[in-house]
């Protein structure tokens, strides 16, 4: 099934994220460079670091009458300002759509959420694959028109298993990876080849209540709030840097069964919201934090 497209005509654009050490002048500089090349600027935002004294920028232009070639742009640009001011920047293109990956347990939720956003042409996003340690969903890729893969997983197989998986996404050509209640520990292995492009969502509002039941251990202590929270993965377990985090409020007269249904209500808007970002190249990694856009 493919995604519905809007009607509106996609504007042809470059994004680029920068970060480097502060200093004055940096976003003149950049938006000079583009001006002088008849870049129109369409959006720009930007964040100082106080404390590690760290200039954030996120800008993106219109490309139709841009003087330098789409193929060069990255070229000028660390010759001219990249290498001088010591940045860390990507550039990345309106025209080039991603692909992604699901990998999906037996909670359907989260990836029902996904997937009717994607119909929706919500995101400019491809969804060739899903993977899964269970067959259960299987009849949900097939109602949508994608590839399931079943890949069950345990530990005297899982190296066997994640370099299948591994096999997949090359041959996919998938771009980032989301963990719709995907319930396996990826090794580090794994990890290492997606650095910052493995979407997970946790069901709590970490780093409280963490572990296998939230919701009851919530429950327990008579919290007022419980949340979720969406991340990008690391080699150390739900400690990745954090994308997006919502609350929602809860009373003595909750049951388990209700902080679950607003927990799993939570999660499908916390992790959609996630990869939206993702999506949009607004979200900047550095030193296991995230500065995400608006």
């Amino acid at each position: 099934m493919q995604s519905i497209k809007t009607l509106q005509e996609k504007k042809n654009t470059a994004i680029l994220l920068i970060h480097c050490p502060d200093r004055q002048g940096i976003l003149a500089t950049v938006t000079e460079f583009l001006n002088r090349n008849k870049g129109n600027i369409i959006y720009l935002d930007q964040h100082v670091d106080r404390q590690e004294m760290i200039f954030y920028m996120r800008v993106e232009w219109e490309l139709d009458r841009f003087a330098i070639p789409s193929d060069k742009i990255g070229e000028y640009f660390d010759t001219l300002i990249g290498r001088p001011m010591q940045m860390v920047w990507k550039l990345y293109f309106s025209a080039e759509i991603p692909r992604m990956a699901l990998f999906v347990s037996q909670m359907p939720h989260c990836l029902f959420d996904i997937l009717a956003r994607y119909t929706a042409g919500e995101w400019d996003v491809e969804i060739p694959l899903i993977v899964s340690n269970h067959q259960k969903l299987e009849p949900v890729a097939k109602r949508f028109g994608i590839d399931f893969h079943h890949i069950p997983v345990t530990k005297d197989n899982k190296a066997e298993q994640e370099a299948l998986e591994l096999k997949l996404l090359g041959e996919y050509r998938i771009d980032f990876i989301v963990l719709a209640r995907y319930m396996q520990i990826l090794s580090k292995g794994f990890v290492d080849r997606f650095p910052n492009r493995i979407i997970n969502i946790h069901h709590s509002f970490l780093p409280a209540f963490a572990g296998a039941k939230p919701y009851h251990a919530a429950h327990e202590r008579g919290v007022k709030i419980i949340g979720a929270t969406s991340h990008y993965v690391t080699s150390d377990l739900d400690a990745g840097p954090i994308i997006e985090q919502d609350v929602t409020r809860c009373s003595h007269a909750d049951t388990v069964e209700n902080l679950i249904r607003k927990g799993r209500d939570l999660e499908k808007i916390v992790l959609s919201q996630a990869v939206f970002k993702h999506l949009e190249h607004k979200i900047l990694v550095f030193n296991n934090r995230t500065v995400v856009f608006n």
